[in-house]
């Protein structure tokens, strides 16, 4: 097929609100070597572009300073986006041609030249890796994972950010087959792939999430859902120790933070796990360090996930074991109405942009 020279995208122009998502056009890449060119059919919206966008991430030592997701101010213009679903339309330099055609789903991490050292190269959607809010976008030939099973592009790109980042938690926490695992903001895409990756591994969930996504969450098959915002009447961590049979939970896994952040604490048993990789809710939060060093917990922060996490993700979605949650769709043209749909948090899954389409 031939490739114009030339393609629709989102620029975000710099840290601030929608208004700095510019839909215009710009060069299409080329594949260097060891690199193909994917034409984007579906990319889903996650928190970090978000953020990213909003300068939300902080400094180690001032949580308000405006910063990206290297905790240093944001460099712009970038193409943001990291789920990546649509089909290889050219090869660089080293890449068999016969991928040429291959659908894919794309793990939008490429990481340094020992997959298991703690930080990453770049990522699809940061300023050293332009990412899926384009017609075109060049990735890896390895980040590049073929696909043939009956879920649209629309479904896939609902996968990878959420769930390799889920997997990771998961990993990094050490979840069992029968073990208990407290799941927060469980009708967000991070919320529900972890409720399906804990059925995966042989545990069960008690997730967490509010009275008008109860009956979505519950659909999930997590143990019991609980409601965080008490409109039930009771409270937060009754519920949750209910649920239990009266005892805590092996691993909190938290995406949420503010202020049920101590009652997650208190909910673990002795040598219980805590996992982090988000804040939603509000990143500051009082700690009782007792609450801690009495009990023997381990507190653990991740951040996205490695090969082998998307290696994973990539075994369950190809076995049926989770399932796509599309809560909808836009043309790339109605980028600032997609993302202001993600942060008003009215949906249950997550939402993708479709590139081809306006």
């Amino acid at each position: 097929m031939a490739i114009p020279k030339s393609m629709k995208a989102v620029l975000t122009r710099g840290h601030g609100g929608v208004e700095m998502l510019d839909y215009c056009e710009v060069p299409t890449p080329a594949p260097g070597r060891d690199e193909v060119l994917v034409e984007v059919s579906a990319c889903g919206l996650n928190n970090t572009d978000i953020w990213n966008r909003e300068g939300k991430y902080g400094t180690d030592r001032d949580p308000a300073a405006v910063t990206g997701a290297g905790r240093a101010p944001g460099r712009f213009p970038v193409i943001q986006g990291a789920d990546v679903a649509g089909r290889i339309v050219a090869v660089g330099e080293g890449v068999d041609a016969a991928r040429i055609g291959d659908r894919v789903i794309c793990n939008f991490v490429h990481y340094a030249p020992n997959p298991n050292e703690m930080g990453f190269a770049a990522s699809l959607g940061s300023p050293g890796r332009a990412g899926g809010y384009a017609q075109y976008t060049v990735v890896r030939t390895e980040n590049a994972y073929g696909y043939d099973g009956p879920l649209s592009d629309a479904e896939l790109a609902t996968f990878p950010c959420a769930y390799i980042t889920a997997e990771h938690m998961l990993e990094a926490a050490g979840v069992e087959a029968g073990q208990l695992v407290l799941v927060t903001g469980a009708s967000g895409g991070v919320g529900s792939a972890l409720i399906q990756l804990v059925n995966a591994r042989g545990a069960e969930a008690i997730a967490a999430t509010s009275a008008r996504w109860a009956e979505d969450v519950a659909g999930l098959k997590p143990r019991a859902v609980v409601l965080r915002d008490g409109k039930n009447g009771r409270d937060f961590y009754d519920q949750v120790r209910e649920a239990a049979g009266g005892a805590g939970v092996h691993v909190v896994a938290d995406i949420v933070g503010g202020p049920h952040f101590t009652d997650c604490l208190a909910l673990l048993r002795k040598g219980g796990c805590y996992v982090s990789a988000g804040a939603i809710a509000g990143p500051v939060v009082p700690f009782d360090l007792r609450t801690m060093y009495l009990n023997y917990l381990r507190l653990v922060g991740v951040s996205i996930g490695y090969a082998r996490h998307f290696d994973a993700v990539m075994g369950h979605i190809e076995a049926g074991r989770v399932k796509p949650l599309l809560a909808a769709s836009y043309p790339l043209s109605e980028i600032r109405a997609a993302q202001e749909k993600f942060m008003s948090k009215d949906f249950f899954g997550n939402i993708v942009v479709l590139p081809q389409e306006g």
